[in-house]
């Protein structure tokens, strides 16, 4: 008899025990169920966007480039210098040749309705022309652009383009990108690839050769060859022409292949290029004002 309220103590105990052990399993469980939200929602936060790896898969490191060299690469001569040539205007002269270049390209637009007439490939030699004098890294010039005017390449350009664009717009971009353009009305389908009669695809070098096919390191290859999009654009308004820049997420080495490019070209842009259709509409944007995007110190 005496020893029946020690059982019952020691049910009481091992009761308790349970309990206690059911509620660490509990507590570990949503520790690291709650861990894992935390860790899931910080690799969100930082995950990379699409665009950006797309680049920093396309971009070369100026110091790997000389580690991989088989051997050093042979200085270059010195470049002579000559006396610089320079038309000074009168600052009336100035600022009418500043506003008509301001009004001119105040008109540029991103137009997506290009019609098939051909354009003279002089001035498509001209403009390409106007955009290889763009500055760049040490002066290597790391640019190529690619002149497509055959239709049966312009229409296997746009069935690797649409393809991967409609895996962007519902897959990759993420619902804020294409919430963003949606007010732009553009998706997946690009008939200007098409009906453009010319599209330039411009490619970046991200190194070059020396006369001994040598590597050579290209500086700031994406500056460079952004800067002379810059300029290739400024050049096909000056002749009367429209394009819209566009990017192909994810088409650079179909694109690369198609148009037989070496491995270290690496595609920037594509700029379609014609005159407007008769029906062309584009979107009614405004630009910032200047003291939004200027500051005086």
């Amino acid at each position: 008899m005496k020893c029946e309220p020690r059982q019952g103590q020691a049910r009481n105990m091992s009761l308790l025990t349970s309990v206690l052990v059911a509620v660490v399993c509990i507590l570990i469980v949503w520790i690291y169920k709650t861990s894992d939200r935390r860790l899931e929602r910080k690799k969100e936060e930082t995950q990379i966007p699409p665009w950006v790896q797309e680049d920093l898969k396309e971009t070369t490191d100026p110091r790997q480039v000389e580690e991989d060299a088989n051997e050093q690469p042979e200085a270059e001569e010195s470049a002579e210098l000559i006396r610089y040539c320079h038309t000074r205007y009168p600052e009336r002269e100035m600022a009418r040749r500043s506003r008509e270049f301001y009004e001119l390209l105040e008109q540029r637009r991103s137009v997506r309705s290009i019609c098939d007439e051909q354009v003279p490939m002089e001035v498509i030699e001209n403009v390409i022309k106007a955009a290889g004098t763009a500055p760049s890294g040490a002066h290597t010039e790391p640019w190529t652009f690619v002149v497509v005017k055959d239709p049966g390449v312009k229409h296997k350009i746009r069935e690797v383009i649409e393809e991967e664009e409609e895996i962007n717009y519902m897959k990759r971009m993420g619902h804020r990108w294409v919430t963003d353009v949606k007010k732009l009305r553009t998706n997946w389908v690009k008939e200007y690839l098409d009906t453009a009669p010319v599209l330039i695809l411009v490619f970046k070098q991200v190194h070059g050769f020396t006369a001994n096919g040598v590597r050579k390191v290209h500086y700031y290859s994406e500056i460079s060859v952004s800067i002379a999009c810059g300029m290739l654009l400024s050049a096909l308004q000056n002749a009367g022409l429209v394009t819209v820049t566009t990017t192909p997420l994810n088409c650079g080495p179909r694109l690369r292949v198609l148009l037989s490019r070496p491995t270290h070209e690496k595609l920037l842009v594509l700029f379609p290029v014609g005159y407007p259709s008769k029906e062309a509409m584009v979107p009614n944007l405004r630009r910032k004002a200047l003291d939004q995007i200027m500051v005086t110190v």
